[in-house]
């Protein structure tokens, strides 16, 4: 919850000038700004052809209807949105998002052809008491029951653990790529070896310029969920940058 409309208009056109096409030629970017600069930052990302894909925070479960205060995702693919983060450790911790409404967010997304980036990851204590392996697991299938093969290797999964959110303690490139590796692992049972080697699976937690590249050179770490390094223009385009240089 950062950038009012005028602050997103200038950090999305000081992105765009900024952003050179070597930046993204290996890599897929996307910008999720609150609901109330969406329409603003893609006003700024279309005309100008800048390669930065735009993306939301979050989603209602349902298309339309008596739900005050929520956002439809028709009404976010309507505004050429691709990309809808779901399941984030914010919402589940403060707004009590269970695993059935990640679940229920994820088909939405999916059925408005958008593409969920569904947020996992352990506590502190669940990391100490040796279970992260349980705890993604359980998030993981229940995120993707009942749902194809060939849908679930469109997904993105973004795995962050909630004891690096925010607290400048990132995980270290070894945590990082055991945690993708395990996550593949579970994308395999739930769907198959297919699905599992196309799904991308991304690092977040206190990403910045000086550990990304080493993060990101993990061989299941398909990419990063910038949290608050992406508020600065300047910092956000050395971690693309950083993990162009990682693709290399």
């Amino acid at each position: 919850m950062n950038f009012d409309h005028h602050e997103a208009l200038h950090a999305a056109r000081d992105l765009g000038l900024r952003l050179q096409p070597s930046d993204v030629s290996h890599l897929d970017v996307s910008v999720h700004p609150p609901f109330t600069d969406l329409r603003t930052v893609q006003s700024v990302l279309e005309p100008d052809s800048v390669p930065v894909a735009l993306g939301a925070q979050n989603c209602a479960i349902e298309d339309a209807g008596a739900f005050t205060g929520e956002v439809s995702p028709l009404m976010l693919a309507k505004l050429h949105v691709d990309y809808v983060i779901v399941g984030h450790s914010e919402r589940r911790r403060l707004f009590g998002e269970t695993d059935e409404v990640v679940r229920a967010k994820m088909r939405a997304v999916m059925r408005n052809a958008m593409t969920p980036i569904c947020c996992v990851g352990e506590s502190l204590d669940e990391r100490e008491a040796g279970v992260t392996e349980d705890v993604l697991a359980g998030q993981v299938k229940a995120a993707l029951d009942g749902t194809a093969a060939e849908a679930v290797a469109g997904v993105v999964i973004a795995y962050e653990p909630l004891w690096a959110i925010g607290s400048g303690l990132a995980a270290t490139p070894e945590d990082a790529q055991h945690a993708c590796r395990w996550i593949r692992e579970v994308v395999a049972q739930c769907a198959d070896a297919d699905a599992a080697r196309s799904v991308r699976i991304q690092y977040g937690g206190s990403v910045n310029e000086e550990n990304a590249e080493a993060i990101l050179r993990g061989p299941d770490v398909d990419g990063a969920l910038v949290g608050g390094a992406s508020l600065d223009v300047g910092m956000f385009l050395g971690i693309i940058r950083a993990a162009s240089r990682s693709r290399q």
